[in-house]
């Protein structure tokens, strides 16, 4: 690299916006779409696997055996697989990713629902809450606090793996890495380092400002 200097930045203004999808604002564009989907999906599906396996617990260890193993297989190797079914498109990414998310929030949904005490659920069974209406009025809302935990843990890994795509042709950022090792250039790396953990940063203080707001009776 020679005298280069570690970040140039004429380069990060000419690059930033191109209008191209290897511009930096493209690639970030890209990289949050690919990150925050699979966390919003994994969520969907976590909430009512995990009130199924909190009602009926025989499900919860088959039910989280199964996704830790798929939590443990290397995601470049799973990428790869999806290249068969999705295609060289960002499902390839998503959908592997929505499966980690699961791993993280389906534990988290169940140890929620779980602290909750007993003598809240038998109050508001004595107010004449339906199950229903305990579940959404009572019981969610105090699982809350410990689901957005899993979700802070599941948000900000996934978007660190989104950048292994890049080894496929769809890692948002991580594009900026495997272009600056090839030109043995810098900036680029940088730039890609410096995005993703501010991404990470910001994701996760406005998860944490939502549970503030979910949860007033915490700070209270």
């Amino acid at each position: 690299m020679g005298d280069e200097p570690l970040v140039r930045w004429d380069w990060i203004w000419r690059n930033w916006d191109t209008g191209r999808p290897d511009s930096i604002l493209a690639l970030l564009e890209s990289h949050i779409v690919m990150a925050f989907l699979p966390v919003l999906f994994g969520l969907l599906l976590a909430v009512p696997l995990g009130l199924a396996s909190a009602r009926w617990r025989w499900l919860y260890q088959p039910t989280v055996s199964v996704m830790n193993v798929v939590y443990s297989l290397p995601s470049i190797a799973i990428f790869i697989v999806m290249l068969a079914i999705t295609g060289l498109g960002q499902a390839t990414v998503i959908v592997p990713l929505t499966f980690y998310s699961l791993a993280i929030l389906i534990p988290a949904v169940v140890d929620g629902l779980t602290s909750i005490p007993d003598h809240v659920r038998s109050s508001a069974v004595a107010m004449g809450f339906t199950p229903l209406r305990r579940l959404v009025r009572v019981e969610l809302p105090l699982a809350v606090p410990v689901v957005l935990a899993g979700l802070r843990v599941a948000t900000v890994s996934s978007i660190s793996l989104v950048s292994v795509g890049a080894l496929i042709g769809q890692g948002g950022l991580g594009y900026l890495f495997i272009d600056g090792w090839q030109r043995q250039f810098t900036t680029p790396i940088v730039v890609g380092i410096v995005a993703t953990v501010l991404l990470a940063v910001t994701a996760d203080g406005l998860l944490v400002l939502a549970q503030r707001l979910l949860t007033p009776w915490r700070r209270a």
